[in-house]
Order: C-alpha cells, then structure tokens, then sequence
C-alpha cells in the first residue's frame, strides 16, 4: 500500500470526473456554510449536513470503483437509512469525545481508527453503527499510521489551501476531489488485504 500508487490510482479514477466531483464538493461546501448562516434552522441543515459525508463517501467509492458515477449519489446514499447514519456519527463522537478526556493524542488515534466507518456502513448497510465502528477499528489496525502519513503528504497542498480566495479555489477544483478520492482508494486497498 504505497501512498505514490494510492494517490496515482485516485487521480486516474478522477479522470474524466472532475466536473461532477467538483460540483459534488460545491454541493456540501454551500450546505456547511448554510449550517451557519441560517441559525434558525441551522441545526436542521446540520444533521443533512453530518448524513451527507456518507453520500461524500459513497459518491468517492463509486468513482473508484468505476460505477455509476453520479450527482445524485451525494443525496441518495446519504438519506437512505438516515437516523442509522446520523446515529452512527453522533456515537464517534461520543467516543472521540470520552478519549479526549484522556488527552487529545489518544482522541486523535481513535479518529484514525474509525476513518473507515462510513466506508463500511456504505458497503454494509446491515450493521449496527457500533459494529461498522468496531469494524474500522480491527481494519484499521496495523494501518493508522499508514492513513495518517498518506494525510501528511497532502499538507503543502492544504497549505497552499490556506491562502485566502486563491486557496479556496485551489481546495474545490483539485485538492478535495484528490484527496476524497485517495481516502477511498485507501479503503478499497485495506479492504482487500483486510476483508
């Protein structure tokens, strides 16, 4: 699993779906930003928002996959089995929240932990939240610091992500798109090797 291959077969996945992967990260970028600038229903907005990172993970699963690559993936694998997948997040961060009692550096490896639970909820929509948590925490063992450094090699691309207007455009048209899809290319690899 070498980060060069992985980040090499996400951009050839990406390959003639940049249009519609742009437009998917437009999509979740103007409903984040809505969370915020409608307070009265901002709470609302948020739980689409949270269910939506499985309709991200889904529409990267199929660009990887070579499927059916399409728009409407972002909304369809989000709402179906929404409160399972709203349960499933609120309950990482229940955990997230209780490991960070014992310091942000034990909190940090857990997230790195549960990195492939949307993938596997995605992929098995009959677990439990808990078993598709558990699940990322067996697959990822012997691999967290491998996702963690294939993270790291993306930071002169965030860095670059921080300039104001520039980096904006820079994170929407290139670096999310490449960077969702290496995540799930990641996952397709642990997934062979793990099952």
């Amino acid at each position: 699993m070498k980060r060069s291959e992985l980040k090499k077969q996400a951009k050839a996945a990406l390959k003639g779906h940049w249009g519609v992967a742009i437009l998917v990260g437009l999509a979740l970028t103007g409903i984040n930003y809505a969370v915020t600038l409608i307070p009265v229903i901002g709470w609302i907005v948020s739980l689409a928002a949270v269910v939506l990172e499985f309709g991200f993970a889904a529409f990267y699963l199929s660009v990887i996959r070579a499927g059916d690559i399409k728009f409407s993936t972002l909304f369809n694998a989000s709402f179906e089995g929404f409160f399972k997948k709203l349960g499933t997040y609120w309950l990482q961060v229940l955990y997230l929240a209780l490991w960070s009692l014992l310091f942000f550096i034990p909190a940090i490896i857990k997230g790195y932990a549960y990195a492939m639970t949307e993938f596997i909820l995605l992929d098995n929509p009959e677990m439990t939240a808990n078993e598709a948590i558990t699940k990322s925490r067996e697959m990822m063992n012997g691999y967290k610091w491998k996702l963690f450094v294939l993270d790291l090699s993306f930071i002169g691309w965030r860095l670059l992500g921080g300039i104001p207007v520039l980096g904006t455009v820079l994170n929407l048209l290139y670096v999310n798109p490449y960077y969702a899809a290496t995540r799930a290319q990641f996952y397709e690899e642990l997934k062979a090797i793990k099952g």
